[in-house]
């Protein structure tokens, strides 16, 4: 376990259940997005707001299919239209997950003033009963010649919390950084 530093004493003290992975994980995930944003990328939100419009076209078809002003024989043809749309939409929200997010926790822009054309895609794991939690920095798309090879690290979260819980949050922040460093540093030796 990491030493305290004074860090349970402080008001804004980040602490996590020792007991639950996705209260760790959930916590070092947070922190990890403060942290890049910090370093000056931007959140790219377009993906999400993707998702929210499908899932929005989803509820509409729902609702069409429940608010049908005819009775069940006359509407059977537009309910069948609506459970084709809603399953598709489903599958669509599904392939999006699986191909696209995976794991990842935050995507960005490229930093303001920066040469490289392709932003971040953080992701992170930590398996259910493990305490070796992963994180790992690619370009948003792989395809670019601005792109780089991930950089990853994998390490025990018993490094950066104490007996109690409380994140030791500069050390965890100095790994996430060098992380972050090592990614640019692949930029620039191309």
């Amino acid at each position: 376990m990491a030493t305290d530093g004074g860090a349970a004493s402080s008001p804004a003290a980040k602490k996590a259940n020792l007991l639950d992975p996705y209260s760790i994980q959930r916590l070092l995930d947070e922190t990890v997005s403060e942290v890049v944003k910090s370093k000056g990328y931007s959140e790219d939100t377009r993906l999400s707001n993707r998702r929210l419009v499908v899932g929005a076209a989803v509820i509409a078809v729902a609702l069409l299919a429940q608010f049908y002003p005819a009775k069940f024989p006359q509407n059977r043809d537009v309910l069948l239209i609506c459970i084709a749309l809603y399953v598709a939409l489903n599958v669509v929200l599904q392939i999006v997950s699986y191909t696209r997010e995976k794991n990842a926790i935050l995507f960005t822009h490229p930093q303001a003033g920066s040469f490289n054309r392709t932003g971040l895609v953080i992701s992170s794991k930590l398996p259910r009963l493990s305490d070796m939690y992963t994180l790992t920095i690619a370009s948003a798309d792989p395809q670019s010649k601005s792109s780089s090879e991930p950089v990853r690290f994998t390490k025990s979260v018993t490094k950066w919390f104490t007996k109690d819980g409380v994140l030791v949050e500069g050390l965890f922040r100095k790994d996430v950084e060098k992380l972050i460093e090592d990614h640019n540093s692949d930029h620039r030796s191309k």
